[in-house]
């Protein structure tokens, strides 16, 4: 038998651990079947629309966060540059955008190869980190899609570091 065909049992399915941690903390959820799950959290900024999937095939916990912007076509060779410019910056995730809708999302993949378990801290820590950086790349987007600035200056506005205190 090669590992290819190993499967693996799981002793706790990832979307439910995901599940449990929506109704811990009273977000509103919708579980559209076994291996997928929408969430809407509060952030800093926004509420986001987090979408957790499960793949089976890949043994694989995706993460997609969304927030409201929709990015009008005259903008979107702009908000592309930014992506890129901020994918430079991430060490795990990356922005995207979808063709089509002109979304802007936050992607990620907690990989649970071999049947490793995912933890609610994982789980807690994959959304932790989707949240947090659409929180701080969310007023980049703006500036571009909304005042018309570009790429570079409104990165440069959101990642100055404040020093001392008010």
């Amino acid at each position: 038998m090669s590992l290819l065909e190993f499967e693996p049992d799981r002793l706790v399915h990832p979307v439910d651990i995901i599940e449990h941690i929506a109704a811990i903390n009273d977000w509103s959820f919708e579980r559209q079947d076994d291996d997928e799950i929408s969430i809407s959290v509060r952030g800093g900024w926004s509420d986001y629309h987090v979408s957790f999937n499960w793949m089976e095939g890949l043994e694989s916990l995706h993460i997609a966060s969304a927030f409201d912007l929709r990015v009008p076509e005259p903008r979107r060779a702009e908000v592309k540059l930014l992506i890129s410019m901020i994918n430079e910056q991430m060490w795990i995730g990356h922005f995207d955008m979808w063709a089509n809708e002109g979304v802007v999302l936050f992607r990620n993949s907690h990989l649970l190869t071999g049947g490793a378990d995912v933890s609610p801290q994982q789980c807690e820590a994959l959304l932790r980190s989707a949240t947090d950086a659409c929180d701080q790349y969310y007023q980049a987007f703006q500036f571009v899609v909304w005042a018309g600035r570009s790429a570079s200056e409104a990165l440069s506005q959101v990642l100055f570091e404040t020093v001392g205190e008010a």
